[in-house]
């Protein structure tokens, strides 16, 4: 089973991205877990918030994997916590970071933050997209990932990151 990993800014497409190739690949994928739980308890939200929607995303991630069919994408992962918690609260629990240092993808899709802003409700950081973007950048190769960086419009994104799936597929060993 391949599993494919979409991290980063908030607004730059991944649900969208989620979505369009679980559908493309016809398997499943774990949609952002952290959005039903805000959803569910208001956006006022802890650090032990934080860890619910960690564990939250973890199982989301474990239920797509126990469906899928060869490839299993996943709206966010642990680093998009990692990197919340950090900038919320000046600290990100151990277990998350230990499990971040465990826990591989086959691939890390990180689309770039060139699609214009769109509000909700639940997003913070409209005019630090730059400043996450590298973040999550420099966090990815700290963790040793294999990742491709997304850009352009919503077409063009969907094709880059078919093309590193299918880059992905073609690698991967036979079973």
């Amino acid at each position: 089973m391949l599993r494919v990993a979409i991290t980063g800014p908030e607004s730059t497409g991944k649900s969208t991205l989620s979505r369009q190739l679980a559908e493309h690949y016809g398997t499943t994928w774990a949609p952002e877990y952290a959005r039903h739980y805000l959803e569910e308890h208001g956006s006022g939200y802890t650090l032990h918030d934080l860890e619910q929607i960690a564990r939250g995303q973890l199982a989301a991630e474990a239920t797509a994997a126990a469906a899928a069919h060869e490839v299993v994408f996943f709206d966010t992962d642990l680093l998009v916590i990692k990197v919340w918690a950090e900038d919320a609260f000046g600290q990100c629990p151990a277990w998350i970071q230990r499990h971040l240092e465990q826990q591989r993808y086959d691939l890390v899709l990180l689309p770039g933050i060139d699609l214009p802003w769109e509000f909700d409700p639940l997003r913070e950081h409209p005019h630090r997209r730059h400043y996450f973007y590298d973040l999550y950048l420099a966090e990815l190769r700290a963790l040793g990932a294999t990742y491709v960086e997304i850009s352009g419009p919503g077409s063009q994104r969907f094709e880059q990151a078919r093309k590193a799936v299918d880059l992905l597929k073609k690698q991967a060993p036979s079973t």
